[in-house]
């Protein structure tokens, strides 16, 4: 069967069975993830049908961020999966579950799985690039306003005399996570777009910490110097 004819298969079932996931992980997600996956995977020898599998059910279980069990949801999710595809997909390749629980399992950074084959890594990069960019930056403060977390701390938003906390203050997250995630990238593809995107979130900082301090048309360029990614040889 083909990868489209799968991923035709899988739409259907995420339209009758999808229930009320939250906005940074809802069925657009897995479908962005996709797309990103099919850029970093392109002229690379991979099985296509465990990549796509791994995009469209690697947030199956998705347990918010400060749930004391998330570093245990992507796993949740190999195994979820691996049910609905035998209950679901019973035509699915019994030799494609071992790869595929794999890829789902080393996708999630709070799992601190390091994948092992080329279609996890590329669901990895895939699925971290989401959080970067103009959609990371969305999805940032999505996740922030569901949970009741603050945008920042007013009296010390760049955390300059306080240690990090992104349960309190979604900026904080920019710096304790995100801004970390290009140095995690496993293919060439994915540290190139992840360094730049990155990069547009310290801008974003930037243009904050100018506003904050009543500079409305300005950047503050201490916050982008001290934070900007450089180029790094790999």
């Amino acid at each position: 069967m083909t990868v489209s004819r799968w991923q035709q298969r899988f739409d259907l079932w995420l339209a009758e069975h999808s229930g009320q996931a939250d906005a940074a992980h809802d069925a657009a997600h897995v479908r962005r993830v996709w797309r990103t996956a099919r850029y970093l995977m392109a002229g690379e020898q991979v099985d296509e049908v465990v990549i796509l599998t791994a995009c469209y059910f690697h947030d199956i279980v998705a347990l918010a961020k400060n749930h004391p069990q998330r570093h245990l949801a992507s796993k949740m999710a190999a195994d979820k999966t691996e049910t609905i595809l035998k209950t679901c997909f019973a035509d699915f390749p019994e030799y494609r579950y071992a790869p595929l629980r794999h890829a789902i399992e080393a996708h999630s950074f709070s799992a601190g799985i390091a994948p092992q084959t080329l279609e996890a890594k590329i669901v990895q990069d895939a699925d971290r690039l989401e959080a970067l960019g103009a959609i990371g930056l969305a999805r940032v403060f999505a996740v922030a306003g569901s949970l009741d977390i603050a945008l920042f701390d007013s009296d010390d938003p760049f955390a300059q005399r306080r240690a990090l906390d992104d349960r309190r203050y979604a900026l904080d997250h920019f710096r304790s996570k995100l801004l970390r995630l290009p140095a995690t990238m496993q293919t060439a593809k994915g540290r190139a777009f992840a360094q730049s995107n990155a990069n547009y979130l310290v801008q974003f900082m930037g243009k904050l910490a100018a506003e904050l301090q009543g500079d409305f048309n300005g950047v503050d360029a201490d916050v982008l110097e001290r934070f900007t990614l450089r180029d790094t040889v790999c």
